[in-house]
């Protein structure tokens, strides 16, 4: 008896813990991040053009409406919330977010990081 109220126990936390997987694992899709130094920004086309920190490769990020802006020095628990107007070309930035079906990086959050950025 208390073998199987055991395996029945398993089986509902196994049920329970698949039941919490986000919508974003559950559609296959990957939170993918991107650090660098912002080459040019396009209000126009909704995008920021940002170069791998050490690196020359650049990554075009594409935001909407929906995309969380922020800023913040490194080390700080302190998160201000911003808007993309204050996103300029130079400022270093952490981009999270997923690929979408045409492999373009879709941000959800892109955070300023104020320690590395020439305009405060």
């Amino acid at each position: 008896m208390n073998k199987l109220f055991g395996l029945l126990s398993a089986a509902a936390l196994l049920f329970a813990l698949a039941g919490t997987m986000s919508a974003q694992e559950s559609s296959g899709k990957k939170e993918a991040r991107w650090e660098g130094n912002v080459i040019r920004v396009s209000s126009e086309q909704s995008t920021l053009d940002v170069r791998q920190v050490g690196g020359t490769i650049e990554k075009i990020i594409h935001y909407d409406s929906a995309t969380k802006w922020t800023s913040q020095y490194h080390g700080s628990k302190e998160v201000n919330n911003i808007d993309a107007s204050q996103v300029k070309e130079g400022d270093r930035v952490i981009c999270t977010g997923t690929f979408d079906d045409k492999g373009e990086f879709r941000a959800t959050q892109i955070s300023k990081r104020l320690s590395h950025s020439p305009s405060k």
